[in-house]
């Protein structure tokens, strides 16, 4: 099931979305009664999706990322895996949804795209043990975890390289039925692919890092899990389009555009 978050004629829902491209009169959302944690119920109104504006299928209290989750990544920037996963934080404000604007900061000369697969929390959580760890997702996202590079060297902590406003777009929805343990990842910029790379790559797998996580913090329905990134990261200059691409999942795409 793909479950959206929209707004249309100025009011926000959530619905799920039936039908594709290829579907007679394209896909539609059925917009459900409430929100999709726990039960809800479809109304049975739909309407189609392209006279809505998608937005990000949560607002999360918190995203919690994990940094070096693949090898080659960790690599090519030259660090190794360490011996526990590398855990840090991007706020809320720094979500956006699909076809949102990147702002490009100010504070920064080397823009850099992260393609990784997004994990949806669906019920508050604390010390999951692992067996239990599918039952408090509620499914996956696209995410694009844009870093300030020449910030996050320069400054060590990676508050403002990677939290600054705008910094996280997730979408374009969230699925709920897919075995996130191998699925394939790219990333493009204005058509050209950057990174390729499959889920089964990770250093550790969802369960490591629910398990990891939620030692230390309580995780809220709609809060976000960031898996890391294969290796390819690059460059985004202002005018650029990424788009980031999930087997299973669809397609997030966002301009980068000067911040003002």
């Amino acid at each position: 099931m793909r479950i959206a978050r929209f707004s249309i004629d100025g009011n926000v829902g959530y619905g799920v979305v039936e039908g594709d491209a290829a579907t007679e009169g394209g896909p539609v959302l059925d917009i459900i009664k409430g929100i999709p944690y726990g039960d809800f119920e479809r109304s049975g109104t739909k309407v189609p999706l392209d006279k809505v504006r998608l937005l990000s299928p949560v607002l999360p209290s918190k995203v919690v990322a994990i940094g070096r989750n693949y090898a080659e990544h960790a690599a090519e920037l030259g660090n190794e895996v360490g011996d526990l996963p590398v855990a840090f934080l991007k706020p809320s404000t720094s979500v956006i949804g699909p076809g949102g604007a990147i702002e490009y900061p100010s504070f920064s000369s080397e823009l850099h795209h992260e393609a990784e697969l997004a994990v949806v929390i669906g019920r508050m959580c604390r010390e999951v043990p692992r067996e239990r760890v599918k039952d408090v997702i509620l499914g996956y996202t696209c995410a694009n975890d844009v870093t300030a590079r020449d910030a996050q060297q320069r400054e060590k902590q990676w508050a403002r390289a990677k939290g600054f406003d705008t910094s996280c777009p997730l979408g374009p929805w969230i699925e709920t039925e897919l075995d996130p343990g191998d699925l394939g990842i790219m990333c493009t910029v204005n058509g050209e692919q950057r990174q390729l790379g499959r889920t089964g790559d990770m250093v550790r797998s969802i369960e490591d890092l629910i398990v990891h996580i939620t030692e230390a913090m309580t995780l809220l329905p709609g809060d976000v899990v960031l898996t890391g990134t294969p290796a390819g990261v690059g460059p985004l200059n202002v005018g650029d389009e990424v788009a980031v691409t999930i087997e299973g999942i669809g397609t997030l795409t966002n301009k980068v555009i000067k911040r003002g």
